[in-house]
């Protein structure tokens, strides 16, 4: 899920904060892809007459067509992408998980509604929520990405933290996903629609997490309070508000211990013993492998590997099997460019004061809260 609503609130809100981007423009940028969310992607996105494809024995593989061709046209355009899988989730996301398969179950149900009624349209849209990324897929994909000669790290937890590490580290420029909660994590730059723009014809949305805490007048605490008033996979958020009420709550009371205290408890139902404050560590301290302990490396593709794996195993065309790992090493072998801006050294704006606190600077000289990132408050 994410957080819901939190790309539309970014939207109305804070819209300098968004830049649209060609494919094209990311070329000598290092880009952390969230693995799971392409899985989830490429299963549902890559079917063929409304079902999955499938190599000769029944076995599916909509997810390696989507890594393998959608992976080349990001190296070609010179992006390095590094992919990161979902490790263990958090329990404290096992009831976001079993609402997920109470929807399943549910979708199940309205399949074979529409199975027995040969509603076509119906039967495609209820598989489509059935689909769920498996243990195999995961592994194939890995295997794929090896023998492609792309690194990719396995998240002890969440891959949306752990890619924000990698990138507030400096190991990638960006974190691409759909899920809003990177920039919750504290991805400075998030990309969305990065691995299929070019399929959708639709742009690619830059989200400035340094915009965004400008915009809102927010230090980082405020906006992951806000965001788990919004809704997030690991509590329930408060009954009757939404997103522009979240909004203004916030920056009425700039924290969730005072709206809990001052809120109308027969208006908006807060949930008992409501765990706001472990999904917000879990948001501050997540679990994650250290980037100086993750180590990326762009090799040359194993092209025989290749066609052993996805033609010999899995019924793929042993011409474009050939030619997609051509273009592999092709890109390889010009990806020694690099950008302009990577000779400068870019400076990091600091987050913008409330109004209160810059008339007190002119008044008596005090130095703003939390210089540098300003993302949290001074003492």
């Amino acid at each position: 899920m994410g957080i819901l609503g939190l790309a539309k609130l970014i939207g109305d809100i804070a819209p300098q904060a968004i830049k649209e981007n060609e494919f094209k423009n990311y070329f000598g940028r290092k880009v952390a892809v969230d693995a799971s969310m392409s899985l989830y992607q490429f299963l549902i996105a890559v079917r063929q007459e409304g079902a999955q494809l499938t190599s000769a024995d029944g076995e599916t593989t909509s997810h390696l067509m989507g890594f393998f061709y959608r992976t080349i046209r990001m190296v070609e355009n010179g992006i390095k992408p590094v992919y990161v899988f979902d490790g263990k989730p958090p329990q404290m996301k096992s009831g976001e998980l079993e609402k997920r398969t109470e929807r399943r179950n549910e979708a199940q149900k309205a399949l074979d509604i529409a199975v027995e009624a040969g509603n076509v349209e119906e039967i495609d849209k209820q598989s489509r929520r059935l689909v769920k990324v498996s243990k195999t897929h995961v592994e194939e994909a890995q295997k794929l990405l090896k023998l492609m000669g792309i690194p990719f790290v396995t998240a002890p937890c969440e891959a949306e933290a752990q890619c924000a590490a990698l990138q507030k580290s400096g190991k990638v420029y960006a974190v691409a996903t759909e899920d809003m909660d990177a920039l919750t994590f504290g991805t400075k730059v998030l990309l969305r629609h990065l691995t299929f723009s070019e399929a959708r014809k639709m742009p690619i949305k830059e989200f400035y997490l340094e915009k965004v805490l400008e915009a809102l007048e927010f230090t980082m605490d405020e906006f992951i309070d806000m965001c788990i008033l919004l809704g997030c996979d690991y509590c329930d958020s408060i009954k009757g508000i939404g997103p522009k009420r979240a909004l203004d709550l916030i920056r009425q009371h700039r924290s969730i211990e005072t709206i809990v205290e001052k809120i109308d408890s027969k208006k908006y139902g807060v949930p008992e013993n409501w765990p706001f404050k472990e999904a917000r560590r879990l948001f501050k301290e997540p679990e994650i492998t250290e980037s100086d302990q993750v180590e990326l490396n762009w090799t040359g593709p194993d092209e025989e590997g290749l066609v052993k794996f996805l033609v010999e195993e899995k019924g793929f065309a042993e011409d474009r099997i050939r030619n997609g790992s051509k273009k592999l090493q092709k890109a390889k072998q010009t990806s020694t460019q690099v950008r302009l801006d990577t000779f400068f050294t870019v400076k990091s704006t600091t987050q913008a004061k409330r109004p209160a606190e810059t008339k007190k600077e002119e008044k008596g000289g005090k130095k703003g809260r939390g210089g540098g990132s300003g993302y949290r408050r001074g003492k």
